[in-house]
């Protein structure tokens, strides 16, 4: 179905990001993988999604909050494979505090790479797409970009700005053959989030499940968290021919928590 396109996939050593490029490695792309991680790390994660797909991957460690290393990602990828064919914008970095003690830096980080690496990365990406006549932009935002919630003031504010983005860049492409959506997950069982419920089960003494139990409840009318896999086939199928007139659409993929 990919067949000799190029994903890009910001986030994407491990956790959700990785099973997005799972996902279109699967359908036959080719795949940058992209965190902010060693490169023994990065070489690793890439090496074993290759094995796994028999797909070529290469990784690239460009520090998002930088405009340069994003610019020198994007050219050692169209080296690689000729150009970028799909860019997903999962990257993403988020702290928990009030605003009266929330950082100017952790405030310029998140802007940074929550919101203007995603702006850079489809910059760079769209004269290639616009010359072929066909592009993939799929931005991934969160439940949290049509709601708000306490001590997250960076994580709400970049993800409903990602949504802004998604619409403008979608009306602006709408006849070039490049589509561009945003992918809104519930809570999904990544790295950060299994970490937070950790730390909720230890400081309240009780056990990891009950803590899970706990987290999942209000959320998910599903009770359980949201399969990584189901956020990497959403992915897979807007960048298949069946995803050719769906563009500036909001999907959500979270097990009913924007219907409650």
């Amino acid at each position: 179905m990919l067949s000799k396109k190029c994903a890009l996939v910001t986030g994407s050593v491990a956790g959700l990001g990785y099973a997005i490029a799972n996902s279109l490695a699967k359908a036959g792309a080719q795949i940058v993988l992209n965190d902010l991680c060693s490169p023994t790390e990065g070489q690793a994660a890439a090496e074993r999604l290759a094995a796994s797909t028999g797909k070529a991957v290469m990784f690239c460690g460009a520090d998002l909050r930088r405009v340069p290393e994003i610019e020198r990602m994007m050219h050692q990828a169209s080296e690689r494979f000729g150009k970028v064919d799909i860019v997903v914008n999962n990257a993403v970095v988020r702290h928990f505090s009030r605003i009266e003690e929330f950082s100017a830096e952790a405030w310029d980080t998140a802007l940074a790479v929550n919101l203007s690496a995603a702006f850079h990365c489809i910059r760079l990406a769209v004269p290639a797409m616009r010359a072929q006549g066909w592009g993939r932009i799929i931005n991934i935002a969160s439940i949290y970009s049509s709601r708000g919630a306490e001590s997250r003031v960076d994580y709400v504010t970049t993800k409903t700005a990602l949504v802004g983005m998604t619409r403008a860049v979608a009306i602006e492409l709408a006849r070039t053959g490049i589509t561009c959506n945003a992918v809104c997950p519930g809570t999904v069982p990544s790295p950060a989030i299994l970490d937070r419920i950790a730390g909720i089960a230890a400081a309240q003494g009780i056990s990891f499940e009950d803590a899970e139990r706990d987290y999942i409840a209000p959320r998910h009318p599903t009770g359980r968290f949201v399969k990584m896999d189901s956020v990497g086939a959403l992915v897979a199928f807007l960048c298949s021919p069946a995803g050719d007139d769906i563009t500036g659409a909001m999907l959500p993929v979270d097990g009913g928590w924007h219907a409650s």
